[in-house]
C-alpha cells in the first residue's frame, strides 16, 4: 500500500493555479514521483502542483514542503502553492505567520493585508547564468540570445532569464494572446540552453505599475497562474527599468501584487488562496504501484 492511499488531502487554488495539499507531518513516509503522477491521473485529482508537508528539519519552522509538478518532477518553489499551504496551516493553528522549508530555501509566509490575502517572501532572485542555470555563459541575463522562428524574422526572441528557486525565461511581447504558447511552451521548456528545463512566460508591460502575463510551467504545462513566474517577470521588468519595484501582475487566473523589496532584494508575493474541497485519495489510483 502506498503512503497516499486512503490519505486525506485538500484541493485548493491560488488564483487558478490548481494545488493539492497533503499533510504528512505525522509520518516518516515519502511520496514518490510515481505516486505524484498517479494523483494527477484522469480519474484522480487534477493539479498543477502537489504540496506535501513533511516534518520540519530545522527548529522554528512549521514544515518541510516537497513540491511536485503533475509529471512527477520536483520543483524548488511554488508561490501560489505556498499561499495555499499558509492558509491551511493558519486555519489549523490560528497563527498569522510561519516559516517553511523548501528545496529553494526558507520561505516566510504571513496573512494580510486583509484576511483573504497571504504574502510569501520568495527570497532574492538570482541572475548569474550558472545559478539559473543556463548551459552556456551569458554575462548579461537581462536578455539572452534565444529565438523561435526564422533568424531574420523570429516569432519570439531575446528573453530575460531569472531564477526564483526555479528557472524562468520571459519573452516581452505586445500581445500575450497572439502566440500559441501551448505549441511553443514545450519546445522552449526543453531547449538545450536550459539544462534543468525552464518556465516560459509571455509578458506585456501595460505601464510602470502593471504587467499582463501567461506562463507555460515546467513540468505542469499551460497554467492559469504561476506565482514564481510572476515574481521572475516583475523582477526582470524592474531590472530593465521598465516598471517600478511594486507592480500588479495580471494572470489568466487573477491578480497578484509583487514587490521587489529594495532593502534586501527579497521578492514578496501577495494574493488569494481558496479551499475548493477536501477528500481522501482512492486506493485504486495507486493499485498499479502496490
Amino acid at each position: 500500500m502506498t503512503v497516499l492511499a486512503n490519505h486525506s488531502f485538500a484541493k485548493m487554488n491560488g488564483i487558478g493555479n490548481e494545488i493539492v495539499v497533503v499533510d504528512l507531518r505525522k509520518s516518516d513516509s515519502q511520496v514518490s514521483a510515481a505516486e505524484a503522477r498517479a494523483v494527477a491521473a484522469p480519474n484522480g485529482v487534477p493539479y498543477d502542483q502537489l504540496m506535501v508537508l513533511q516534518k520540519p528539519k530545522l527548529a522554528g519552522t512549521s514544515a518541510f514542503i516537497r513540491i511536485y509538478n503533475n509529471d512527477g518532477s520536483e520543483a524548488g518553489a511554488c508561490g501560489n502553492g505556498m499561499r495555499c499551504v499558509a492558509k491551511r496551516v493558519f486555519g489549523e493553528n490560528g497563527e498569522r505567520a510561519a516559516t517553511f522549508e523548501t528545496r529553494a530555501g526558507l520561505l516566510n509566509c504571513w496573512q494580510g493585508p486583509s484576511p483573504d490575502l497571504y504574502t510569501v517572501d520568495m527570497g532574492a532572485p538570482k541572475f548569474g547564468w550558472q545559478d539559473i542555470p543556463l548551459a552556456e555563459e551569458f554575462r548579461d541575463t537581462r536578455y539572452i540570445e534565444l529565438q523561435v522562428g526564422p533568424i531574420d524574422s523570429p516569432v519570439l526572441h531575446s528573453p530575460s532569464v531569472v531564477s526564483m528557486g526555479n528557472p524562468h525565461a520571459i519573452f516581452w511581447v505586445d500581445d500575450i494572446d497572439a502566440y500559441d504558447l501551448e505549441r511553443f511552451g514545450p519546445l522552449l521548456e526543453n531547449h538545450p540552453i536550459f539544462p534543468e528545463r525552464a518556465n516560459i512566460t509571455l509578458a506585456h508591460i501595460v505601464d510602470r505599475d502593471h504587467i499582463r502575463m501567461r506562463t507555460w510551467e515546467r513540468g505542469a504545462g499551460l497554467t492559469k497562474a504561476c506565482g514564481s513566474a510572476a515574481c521572475a517577470t516583475a523582477v526582470a521588468a524592474a531590472r530593465l527599468k521598465r516598471t517600478n519595484r511594486i507592480v500588479q501582475m495580471s494572470l489568466p487566473g487573477g491578480d497578484l501584487t509583487i514587490e521587489w523589496r529594495e532593502r534586501d532584494d527579497h521578492v514578496l508575493m501577495t494574493g488569494a488562496a481558496v479551499l475548493e474541497y477536501e477528500g481522501v485519495f482512492d486506493p485504486a489510483l495507486f493499485a498499479a504501484l502496490a
